[in-house]
């Protein structure tokens, strides 16, 4: 048995032949496409449980390619790229991507970061909380749908996530590193800059005025706390 089906999404042929033999070595079942055009006929056609996606490609570059993916799929997502700068990881993040790795990097590394990205936590029980009631937003934990003023969407797995561990743990202050790490794993307790971004999508979704939030609240230098009347 594979350990799961990965998309290799670049358009130099060594990297994807590289990816593949390396991949494959590690039990993974590789496929790959060229560009983002292929991309995303591929996902349309085939179930994958991750894709590794350059940022720099012609044609649909891969920020565009991953926030169409991610328009449809909740399949893990890894940015791929030659630059390391906050922007570049913030940009990537802010289109849908669970993580970001820059080239070169070596096999260690990418099979680590793929077992974070593959990383799931336990799903909830049926029944328990399923239903998450704030002003004027409702967050079905089961279905991972959010209903606010009569429109909806949905949360990424990444966000589902950090807000479930929030909610199993609301009012009270969660560092940072704790946070990163229950969330991507015990390797990510320095990036912060993950936080901001899924933390600033997360209140985009679930407060009423996420300039203003009630909820989802910021401990300036610690971490982040979720508000919850009624439970402790």
């Amino acid at each position: 048995m594979s350990d799961g089906r990965i998309l290799v999404v670049d358009d130099e042929p060594q990297i994807r032949r590289v990816l593949r033999v390396s991949l494959t070595a590690q039990g993974y079942e590789v496929f790959d496409a060229k560009t983002g055009e292929e991309a995303l006929d591929a996902i349309r056609a085939q179930r994958f449980d991750l894709v590794l996606l350059d940022v720099n490609m012609p044609g649909m570059g891969g920020l565009e390619t991953c926030r169409e993916i991610r328009n449809t799929s909740e399949v893990a997502i890894i940015m791929l790229t030659v630059r390391n700068s906050e922007q570049d990881k913030v940009a990537a993040l802010d289109a849908g991507a669970d993580d970001y790795i820059t080239k070169p990097f070596g096999t260690p590394e990418l099979m680590a970061r793929i077992r974070a990205a593959l990383r799931r936590l336990p799903v909830l029980q049926s029944g328990e909380g399923e239903l998450l009631r704030l002003e004027g937003v409702d967050v079905n934990m089961a279905t991972r749908r959010v209903s606010a003023g009569g429109k909806e969407s949905r949360l990424t797995p990444k966000e589902f996530e950090l807000l479930h561990y929030l909610v199993a743990n609301a009012n009270t202050t969660i560092p940072h590193a704790k946070l990163l790490q229950a969330v991507w794993g015990p390797d990510y307790g320095d990036q912060v800059e993950y936080l901001r971004v899924f933390i600033n999508q997360l209140r985009k979704k679930i407060e009423a005025d996420p300039s203003n939030p009630r909820h989802l609240m910021t401990e300036p230098w610690v971490g982040y706390r979720l508000v919850l009347s009624g439970k402790r």
